[in-house]
């Protein structure tokens, strides 16, 4: 049976099971609180790690042998390194080869303490290190590049689980650690060819079932490795290879209530007087469903040769090639604004709007339930309804290779090695939007939308909405799926490319003092070169009708139309939804986009006022290209004496930027460049003090920077297609931001296997990146300019609708303009970490069977303070306030603060692994937080002007294997088993519900077979 030892120590093999399906009775067992952070465990004093019979054990010092594997063998790994470790860092051991607690990295990472997860359709694909996003990403310590513009690193859902032995969490940098992160650097490591103790061979096969999707995707990997003996050495060769599919979706209703109402100015439907108060009407419905398809090929190998005991060469190779489809939908009901005035709500609920940086915004009635009537007399084309499909797709082939030497002579040793980093992205996208012509009501003549009744219910915080079947302006099932009664409206192609490597070549040495100093151990010394770029291009062709002329009937182009997802309710039972539209066949305009364009061109140039659609092309205004050289080189000092251990070091980096864009004016592309330069000097301490045999206590102070990213740079412009998305601006003149940390804590061995911990850190941050929004200026009608330059405020944008935001058709008009900056002031983050793992293991012969429970908890508290630069309440946002203060300065604004950041977070696993089965139930809460990320693309304009708060949630996550025999084990793994949801408030926690999500639960299940 395969085992294999990492980093110099042995890693324990697992034996451990895959189980049977989880069934009614299992999960009960399962579903307690429980967190798999892969902190601490230690043996006794006096304990030494050995590899007996091919397992992992603890041999102490009477000599009795206590053998440990699966959940406690790696916990047990992952301790002993962070115990040894000369700074602070966290650790997830693989469970057995390929297997880490959880198939998404993501979620890996949210086992270990102080680290929190963003998801995507319930994928993980964000991790927050003590609040921030700015982290680096390393694959066996070299830099890797994402598929995007941004610093983050390789998407975590663009990398199988499988392949990875270990996770390091680098919270403390020592001087000769890559710089570059606020947080923490996350280095994910493959397994070590000549740690192998034996032949490794193993199979794993999976399936994956997604609730909402109704689909099952299958997952396989394999991993092999032997160490041969070649002359006076050996080489040792290790590959790992998967192949999964996967298929998530998630629900994102959104409901916009930013309309102020002002009381005496409303009447109902009936034409009854409304309230002498003002209110918040609806102002836009949005059914969002997200679905993602993903298909991924993971390679690893890497080839170790060592010629003699003091020589090893090494090469790494890692490749992965993902194609994450997107085929979502959004049925929107539009243009409800304009009877605002015409439609009283049934009911409303009051909104406390609490306060911003010490300014009370008060409350105010907000729509709650109720009908949105078409009227005539008022407006003859609105509400309408529109429905878009999201077809897409992310191709990203991304590589990674390292080629280097460890050699040692002497007093001396010493590394060289090169790496590179290559990402190559295309997204492709054909979307498209068309509008329902309700046979109920008359046309305009020239509008190529009309009225569509409305009904809405928002109690019991579920944001519901659909179609008002009992009105008599109703269209019927039938008529919402007749090809006749839709025409096309928009049309979006696309192609973007996105080019981002890294190429690094780096010198380490080490001089071993041992002996000639009674208190330095050794000093080390580097250098580091590394050259990073990311070329951009923007591929695309977009246009919209907008008048009836020009927009071909469903009948020109019926042969692609499909019904679109009925399956809305699926996840909370919810009877008010859109069930009921047709959609341009996602599947068909992925697969054939040239057909589908074919097909549509052929209607358009059919219609009386024929309007062509463009292939995809280039857009210069969009294109930029980065590059990014830096040079660093370092000294650190490590130490020991007595009970105190650690380093001190010193890094110095200097970095030149070279920007490239173009301006466009017009018709005429003129190249247009940026160049800029900075050093920097980082000092870095780490101590360490055994105050007993079972108490460690450290300390570290460090500083890092954190560059800001390139597209954050970016001369170039991108427009995009709807009419309150903002146009984001780079900033050329960008500082990176710097970071002084402070770490201290103190752990307690208190038993084998067995820790409590907690630690304090402090950060000082200077030159916080800070995303600022100009709205773009809406009269007392709501309607924009919609001629250049937009003097009163944004952006001018040629390509969207104007809809409701104009009484003049057509596409174009001032959009918010959006833009980063550096805040001028300081901002600190204070936070304490405490982590608990305790095993019964010990007492075996008391409890029995009960000897095979354990549990691991942790907690991490977080406050955020200081920062000047603010978020401005939006045009709609300063209405509502003014309307319910009326003497409330203005504007109003409040300090943005940290992204992603959640106060409050809690982990707790209990876990149990015996006679062959091992079972595992997590749970994870993380409390509220602000963030961009919101539904239906909505924008800072959107949401009053301020990042919109996710709530707090919690999610359980279990697993169960069995082994079947020694070579084959079987198991089940269950993500968000009790289907937690999503709700995001404006403005504050619990203030205006604005967008939900509803995510999938998925469930894995699989077998193991290792030869």
């Amino acid at each position: 049976m395969p085992g294999y030892t990492g980093r110099g120590r042995p890693v324990a093999r697992n034996a451990r099971p895959f189980a049977q399906f989880l069934t009614g009775s299992a999960l009960a067992a399962l579903a307690l609180p429980g967190v798999a952070a892969a902190q601490a465990i230690e043996e006794d004093a006096g304990a030494v790690d050995e590899i007996v019979d091919d397992e992992f054990a603890n041999a102490t010092s009477d000599g009795d042998v206590i053998f440990v594997t699966g959940i406690r063998s790696s916990l047990q790994s992952a301790l002993n390194e962070k115990r040894d470790a000369d700074s602070l860092i966290e650790v997830i051991q693989a469970e057995d080869i390929g297997k880490l607690p959880d198939q998404n990295l993501a979620e890996v990472l949210e086992n270990v303490t102080g680290v929190q997860i963003t998801r995507t359709a319930g994928v993980g694909t964000g991790v927050q290190i003590r609040g921030t996003n700015d982290n680096r990403v390393e694959i066996n310590g070299v830099s890797t590049v994402g598929s995007g513009t941004g610093r983050g690193g390789i998407n975590f859902e663009d990398i199988n689980a499988a392949i990875i032995a270990s996770v390091e969490v680098i919270k403390a940098p020592e001087a000769k650690t890559v710089e570059g992160s606020v947080g923490g650097t996350i280095n994910l490591r493959t397994i070590r060819p000549l740690d192998l103790s034996e032949t490794l061979l193993v199979l794993r096969a999976q399936g994956e079932y997604s609730e909402l999707s109704d689909s099952i995707s299958p997952r396989f990997a394999a991993s092999f490795g032997d160490v041969w003996s070649v002359g006076g050495g050996e080489i040792g060769l290790v590959l790992a290879g998967s192949y999964t599919k996967q298929e998530a979706t998630s629900f994102r209703p959104r409901v916009d209530r930013d309309n102020v109402v002002l009381g005496g100015t409303s009447v109902t439907a009936a034409g009854a007087p409304g309230p002498a108060t003002p209110f918040l009407g609806i102002q836009f419905l949005n059914q969002e469903l997200e679905n993602f398809e993903y298909e991924t090929i993971n390679f690893a190998g890497s080839l170790e040769w060592a010629p003699s005991d003091n020589v090893k060469v090494y090469f790494d190779a890692i490749v992965n090639d993902q194609e994450r489809r997107q085929d979502s939908s959004r049925v929107q009901g539009s243009g409800v604004s304009a009877l605002i005035r015409n439609n009283v709500p049934d009911s409303f609920e009051t909104v406390d709007f609490g306060s911003l940086d010490g300014v009370a915004l008060g409350s105010i009635d907000a729509a709650l339930s109720g009908t949105i009537q078409p009227n005539l007399a008022q407006d003859d084309d609105d509400p309408n309804l529109r429905f878009s499909s999201d077809t897409g797709a992310r191709l990203t082939d991304s590589k990674v290779f390292r080629l280097g030497t460890e050699f040692e002579t002497g007093r001396f040793s010493g590394r060289i090695e090169a790496s590179t980093s290559r990402s190559d992205s295309r997204n492709p996208n054909l979307s498209t939007t068309l509008n329902f012509i309700n046979p109920n009501v008359p046309t305009d003549g020239t509008s190529n939308d009309n009225p569509v009744p409305f009904r809405y219910d928002l109690t019991g915080g579920a944001l519901t909405f659909g179609i008002d079947f009992d009105s008599p302006f109703a269209p019927t099932i039938d008529q919402l799926l007749d090809p006749a009664n839709v025409v096309l409206d928009a049309v979006t192609v696309g192609n973007n490319r996105t080019k981002n490597k890294e190429d690094a070549f780096r010198l380490d040495g080490s001089l071993d003092l041992d002996g000639l100093t009674g208190f330095f151990t050794s000093f080390d010394a580097g250098y580091r070169f590394n050259r990073s770029s990311t070329e951009f291009d923007l591929v695309r062709s977009t246009f919209g009708t907008g008048t009836i002329d020009s927009s071909p009937s469903g009948l020109a182009f019926s042969e692609l139309l499909v019904p679109g997802p009925d399956n809305f309710g699926e996840f909370d039972g919810r009877e008010l939804a859109f069930r009921n539209f047709l959609l341009i066949d996602p599947d068909k305009a992925f697969s054939d986009p040239d057909g589908t364009l074919d097909t549509l061109q052929a209607a358009l140039l059919a219609t009386p006022n024929a309007v062509v659609l463009d292939d995809a092309t280039s857009d210069p205004a969009g294109f930029f290209d980065i590059e990014e050289t830096t040079h660093s080189i370092y000294g650190q000092l490590n130490f020991e004496a007595g009970i105190l251990r650690g380093n001190a070091g010193l890094r110095w980096v200097t970095s030149t930027v070279e920007s490239l864009g173009n301006n466009v004016a017009n018709g005429v592309v003129t190249p247009v460049s940026a160049r800029g330069n900075y050093a920097e000097w980082l000092p870095r301490v780490n101590l360490s003090a055994e105050l007993t045999p079972d108490i460690v206590l450290r300390a570290s102070y460090t500083e890092d920077i954190n560059r800001p990213d390139f597209d954050d740079l970016s001369l170039s412009v991108n427009f995009p297609t709807g009419p309150n998305n903002a146009v984001a601006i780079g900033n050329p003149n960008l500082a990176p931001e710097t970071v002084q940390s402070f770490d201290a804590s103190v752990s307690w061995y208190f038993a084998p296997a067995s820790v409590i911990s907690v630690g304090f850190f402090h950060k000082k941050r200077k030159n916080l990146f800070v995303t600022q929004l100009e709205d773009a200026f809406e009269d007392a009608n709501g309607f924009r300019d919609i001629t250049a330059p937009c003097e009163q405020g944004g952006i001018y944008n040629p390509l969207p609708d104007r809809n409701v935001l104009s009484p003049v058709p057509g596409n174009g008009l001032c959009v918010p303009l959006q833009t980063i900056i550096n805040d001028t002031a300081s901002t600190t983050q204070t936070g304490v970490e405490v982590a608990f793992q305790y095993d019964l293991s010990q007492f075996e012969d008391t409890l029995g069977f009960a000897s095979g429970f354990g549990i691991l908890a942790n907690y991490t508290y977080q406050d955020f303070g200081g920062g000047e630069a603010t978020n401005e309440a939006s045009g709609r946002g300063e209405d509502i306030f003014q309307a319910i203060n009326p003497g409330i300065a203005t504007p109003v604004t409040a300090v943005q603060g940290l992204l992603d950041f959640s106060p409050h977070a809690y982990n707790v696993t209990l876990y149990y692994e015996k006679f062959g089965l091992s079972a595992r139930a997590r749970y994870t809460w993380r409390d509220a937080f602000r963030t961009l990320d919101t539904a239906g693309g909505a924008t800072l304009n959107s949401t009053l002007g301020f990042p919109v708060v996710t709530g707090a949630r919690g999610q359980l996550n279990a697993s169960i294997t069995y082994d079947l025999t020694d070579y084959l084990n079987i198991g089940v793994e269950g993500v968000n088993l009790t289907k937690s949801r999503i709700e995001q408030y404006c403005v504050n926690d619990g203030a205006l519900l604005c967008f939900q999500g509803l995510p999938d639960r998925r469930i894995t299940f699989g077998a193991t077979l290792k030869l």
